[in-house]
């Protein structure tokens, strides 16, 4: 056995002493093994997963267990001694590449860091290993791919480059935390393929963190569910996608199936967003291209395509931030200005935007109650009592109790109730039309659910129209009643949900559709049989 993981128990300090988050939890890989771990967010998934590596995150501690690695307990050790292990016999990649590179330093020079720090391979070793792995990672110019900087690939080129790093040293354990949530669907599944033919190819181990569980059926061998620092159950990975035997395990599969109920949607004279012939892109280049499309009033529109595809872009050149070079926008059939500052505080107010990270959307320094009363004062008007009995309904909208949260800061907040209060800042300022970008890609099945229960239900209660970009088709299936397919700057095809997906009218749509993991385990293997990962 590779790894034994023994009655692990990891504490975290707080202002009444120390307080459990794992509690007494076992973990084995076997070598050449790959085993999942999922659950929600704080299950601990991410804290056993560095554990393995002997690390615990500043203001965690070990309490008691082993983590005996090939024989060795890395939590008998100093930390100096510890860090003989990381890189060299277990690596970790992380779930956003563009954090976890130096942007100063060429990809190669990054790969060819651990190698020498360890003292596994010379320079020019490294480099020759880096070109091999580059091209089994399917990466383009294998032999010039490392020269570039980090800011000079796609999302899904940087994700291949990172698990490459991470096999600089041939580690016997590599932890991969999330490496392709942040990821289109096209893209994913080029980065799984490669994550799981580089790692057949060395032999190395692995654990596989994520709360996809299509994803995990792709990858894993065994699978281990936890919950608030606990396991809940364990099985081979076809035993566990076709027969779990806890209630919990089984909710979350059944997440999967939510649907929002197919509704009559009211005819308007005109729609809410018109989108006209747009083009628009930065720096003299294109990224948008005759761009058209229509948001009903009171309707929800998925805009899905690939990364690079101009969803983002469309969505910033709505709200007046990239002023388009050709066309324009109009708000219930009147041309809104194309610059922010030149639209009034109505059409500012009409316009309103939740966005994917909401760990950057709000102000760490500001608690909820300032957060929600500046829309409400600078939109609205309201002070004192009306201002108070507004922030209390817009919580109680979001379904948190206004007396435990409105004087809490964002940090004291799980991830999902930080999303639920973007939501009811972008409601605050009663608007006819929000922008969701990505809103749920970061956030667990069992929240994410959540978050489309209660925007489903808020468009209910208020006829506000939404623009749901995403790239993730299932969201799709959820939530939207009209779909925009887009690639390339350009809009390949659109329609109504049930036109779009089932079956799809165009070739592109058809790939989107194709790449969505599904929950047999031998999905990935059919799809790199077939050449399409």
């Amino acid at each position: 056995m590779l790894l034994e993981i023994e009655n692990l128990k990891i504490e975290a300090r707080g202002e009444d002493g120390w307080n459990p988050i794992l509690h007494g939890v076992d973990l084995r890989v076997a070598r050449g093994e790959v085993v999942g771990l999922i659950g929600e967010s704080g299950a601990g998934k991410s804290t056993l997963g560095l554990a393995a590596m002997g690390f615990a995150q500043p203001g965690l501690r070990f309490a008691d267990g082993k983590i005996v690695f090939d024989g060795t307990d890395l939590a008998s050790l100093s930390e100096q001694k510890r860090r003989t292990f990381r890189g060299r016999r277990v690596a970790y990649v992380a779930q956003s590449a563009a954090a976890s590179f130096n942007p100063a330093w060429r990809l190669l020079d990054q790969f060819c860091e651990a190698p020498a720090i360890h003292g596994t391979a010379t320079r020019a070793e490294s480099e020759a290993f880096a070109r091999d792995l580059y091209a089994q990672m399917h990466l383009p110019d294998p032999d010039q791919f490392g020269l570039r900087f980090p800011h000079q690939v796609s999302g899904g080129q940087l994700q291949r480059a990172m698990v490459a790093m991470a096999m600089a040293c041939k580690p016997d354990l590599i932890v991969f935390d999330e490496p392709t949530t942040a990821l289109d669907v096209t893209t994913q599944i080029g980065v799984l393929a490669a994550i799981r033919q580089a790692a057949q190819a060395s032999g190395s181990a692995a654990i596989y963190i994520t709360h996809d569980l299509a994803v995990v059926a792709q990858m894993a061998d065994r699978i281990k569910v936890m919950r608030h620092g606990r396991e809940i159950e364990e099985a081979p990975t076809r035993e566990m996608m076709t027969a779990p035997k806890q209630d919990y395990t089984r909710s979350l599969w059944a997440v999967r199936e939510f649907r929002r109920p197919e509704r009559d949607l009211p005819k308007a004279d005109s729609p809410v967003i018109s989108v006209k012939s747009v083009t628009a892109g930065y720096s003299g280049e294109n990224v948008l291209n005759e761009v058209s499309f229509d948001i009903p009033k009171g309707s929800t529109v998925a805009v899905v395509g690939e990364s690079g595809s101009g969803k983002s872009t469309a969505a910033r050149v709505i709200t007046g931030l990239l002023p388009p070079r050709q066309g324009g926008i109009e708000l219930n059939g009147q041309p809104l200005p194309p610059r922010l500052a030149e639209r009034s505080r109505d059409q500012l107010r009409a316009v309103q935007m939740i966005y994917q990270m909401a760990d950057t959307a709000l102000n760490p320094r500001q608690t909820i109650r300032q957060i929600l009363s500046r829309p409400l004062h600078f939109y609205l008007g309201l002070t004192g009592k009306a201002r108070e009995a507004r922030l209390r309904q817009l919580m109680e909208q979001i379904e948190m109790d206004p007396a435990e949260f409105l004087d809490r800061l964002p940090g004291e907040l799980s991830g999902g109730q930080k999303q639920r209060i973007g939501i009811a800042r972008a409601l605050a300022a009663d608007p006819e039309f929000i922008i969701c970008d990505e809103v749920t890609s970061a956030l667990d099945q069992l929240v994410a659910e959540g978050i489309l229960r209660l925007l489903s239900r808020l468009q209910d209660e208020t006829g506000v129209s939404y623009m749901f970009i995403t790239h993730d088709i299932a969201t799709v299936r959820a939530i939207a009643d009209q779909v925009v397919v887009m690639k390339n700057g350009q809009v390949m095809d659109m329609g109504s949900q049930a036109e779009m997906l089932d079956p799809p009218r165009h070739e592109y749509t058809q790939e989107l559709l194709a790449s969505v993991p599904q929950m047999d385990p031998d999905w990935l293997t059919r799809r790199i049989a077939e050449g399409v990962a």
